[in-house]
């Protein structure tokens, strides 16, 4: 029907028929079905499911199942995809062959893979016959394109399981920026998010896995996020959560149980705060007074002075010594830094412990005479919690 187009319109056909089944994959499997941070249509979920089992074969129980069980056991042996314990030219590879492992695992599916489609069509068609799906993709293709609807075929196939399973879940947890230190190795790969519908941005994903938009720089674009807003405008999604903002009023000038509250709601948004505003300030200072010598050390360990204390072995802690043997103001603002993280890691603690750890940590860091110290302790006085959820 279509066997005598153009080159590039097959690549332009190709493209747009992978894009539909990433935006299935983040949308539906990801953002809806997983995380429960959007509500969808009957009639728009049920598409998806259908375009999955045509391009993917996958089941959704699976795919949720396999997800919910990496962030529950995130760079750990039971992880089932993290470069961190597996390598990664393992995940890169052979991830749709760790897909397959685990889905395998039947007490994987029955405890993480809850709250998933168990209808007659799951049951009898998209379950019982997934292979039927990809076999009748190959068909069609053929049909509309003739013999090289065989190779479009075979990209289909290939897309999922090469940039969600093998670049996603590989390089996702291997290279890339960090908006946020949590205690995970996710990084964003790239701040734009077109090739894989803004999976790309994995390390802000992982740190607000709830939220239905995964960009959180002014730089950073979510196609998917947009794909969601235009769903919402048609009436075939409604957003449940998003992740908080930050909201500070600069007449507060005290920290009180509504800056606990703020503070501990944003608290991945503090610690990244303190990274830039305090940790990378104070790096500059000292580079700049600092011999030849100790700037080229400065330089090796700079990123360990951000990194979350639970990602760092012994050879790191011990390049951090070296580091502050040369520099004890980054190491006063290394200490801050960890005194600020204990006040809500520590489970003891209730909001009264909280606020008056929070006035002492303020108190004792505008005493240290470190200024970038002293203007964050103030800025944390400012932080309050919104009166109205804040969308975008």
């Amino acid at each position: 029907m279509f066997n005598d187009l153009p080159f590039w319109a097959y690549i332009l056909i190709t493209l747009g028929l992978t894009h539909i089944t990433i935006a299935a994959v983040t949308i539906f499997l990801h953002r809806h079905q997983t995380h429960r941070a959007l509500d969808l249509n009957p009639a728009a979920s049920h598409f998806f499911r259908f375009w999955l089992w045509l391009t993917t074969g996958m089941r959704t129980a699976e795919w949720v199942a396999i997800h919910r069980k990496h962030h529950a056991r995130v760079e750990t042996s039971e992880d089932p995809h993290s470069p961190q314990i597996l390598g990664i030219k393992t995940v890169l590879l052979t991830g749709a062959e760790l897909y397959r492992r685990e889905a395998e695992k039947r007490e994987t599916i029955e405890k993480y893979g809850f709250d998933t489609p168990d209808d007659w069509l799951e049951k009898n068609l998209y379950h019982r016959f997934n292979s039927i799906g990809i076999c009748l993709m190959l068909l069609l293709n053929v049909i509309l394109f003739g013999f090289i609807g065989i190779t479009v075929w075979a990209v289909q196939m290939a897309w999922i399981p090469f940039f969600a399973a093998g670049v996603i879940n590989g390089v996702g947890h291997w290279w890339g920026y960090r908006n946020f230190e949590g205690p995970d190795a996710s990084t964003n790969i790239v701040p734009f998010g077109l090739i894989i519908g803004g999976e790309e941005l994995h390390n802000n994903h992982h740190a607000f896995a709830g939220s239905a938009r995964f960009s959180n720089k002014w730089y950073e674009l979510d196609l998917g996020w947009y794909y969601i807003r235009l769903m919402e405008m048609l009436g075939l999604a409604r957003v449940k959560k998003i992740a908080p903002e930050p909201v500070t009023d600069r007449c507060k000038q005290k920290v009180d149980l509504d800056t606990v509250r703020a503070v501990v709601t944003n608290r991945l948004h503090v610690m990244s705060d303190y990274a830039s505003d305090v940790v990378r300030k104070v790096y500059r200072e000292e580079t700049v007074k600092a011999t030849l010598a100790k700037r080229k050390l400065m330089r090796k360990y700079r990123r360990l002075l951000i990194r979350n204390e639970i990602l760092l072995d012994s050879s790191a802690r011990q390049q951090l010594a070296e580091l502050f043997h040369h520099s004890a103001t980054l190491r006063v603002v290394y200490e801050y830094k960890q005194r600020l993280q204990a006040l809500w890691q520590e489970k003891s603690f209730d909001q009264e412990s909280i606020l008056r750890a929070l006035q002492e940590w303020c108190r004792q860091a505008e005493d240290t005479g470190v200024e970038a110290l002293q203007e964050f302790a103030g800025k944390l006085k400012t932080y309050t919690i919104a009166s109205t959820p804040v969308r975008a």
